[in-house]
């Protein structure tokens, strides 16, 4: 009988029901699942144990020479780790808003940003200058507990977030949040006039009275 040409290039190899086992077993101990999360390992191991030493079991008990168990260990280890890297977030892609006020989930004090818009727009980099002045109205609003901690929001949403805590606030905010997204993300070029928009935005977002708040 001729041999397929794959299944020369390796010695046979014998593998038992409690081999396979104790390498799952062994496979499975590494720290890459522990970081995981114990409760998904809890929850798996179990099952794929057995799944697995009953699966060999078959196998072995069928083949003469244990390949054909030994690669489908190798499978199962293989997608085992696919799993678990990806419950993991290991594999996973942020995926961001594109029309975010905030470029990071953690974004800067109000006191920065507003800084930094001041300095860009005496330099003349108006667009840079609106960008900066409403994420420091953004940052204003939540370091006053109007606005709460959420990544991903828009200019919009901020506008009609802070809008239902303090009604005042949305005439301010709604021409400040159409310019910041015209300039950021619509290619329009920023002015004075549309930075002193924001201006008037944040300006309002600072008058904030946490009293307010409080008695609603």
């Amino acid at each position: 009988m001729q041999l397929d040409p794959l299944m020369r290039l390796e010695p046979p190899v014998d593998i038992s029901r409690n081999d396979a086992a104790a390498e799952a077993a062994k496979e499975l101990s590494k720290p890459l699942y522990g970081q995981a999360g114990q409760s998904l390992m809890s929850r798996a191991i179990g099952k794929v144990m057995q799944w697995i030493a009953d699966l060999l079991d078959n196998v072995t008990g069928t083949s003469t020479n244990g390949q054909l168990g030994l690669f489908l260990l190798f499978l199962l280890f293989a997608l085992i780790v696919v799993v678990v890297l990806w419950r993991a977030g290991v594999l996973r892609t942020t995926r961001r808003n594109p029309r975010a006020v905030f470029d990071t989930s953690k974004p800067r004090t109000a006191f920065t940003y507003r800084a930094q818009a001041e300095q860009e727009a005496a330099a003349g980099n108006y667009t840079a200058a609106v960008r900066s002045r409403f994420r420091a109205c953004v940052a204003e609003l939540t370091e006053r507990t109007v606005l709460d901690e959420r990544a991903g929001r828009t200019a919009y949403e901020a506008v009609a977030d802070a809008g239902r805590v303090v009604p005042a606030l949305r005439d301010a905010l709604q021409p400040a949040a159409l310019v910041f997204t015209e300039v950021v993300y619509g290619n329009r070029p920023g002015t004075p006039e549309r930075y002193a928009v924001v201006v008037a935005a944040d300006e309002a977002a600072r008058r904030v009275s946490t009293r307010v708040l409080v008695q609603g």
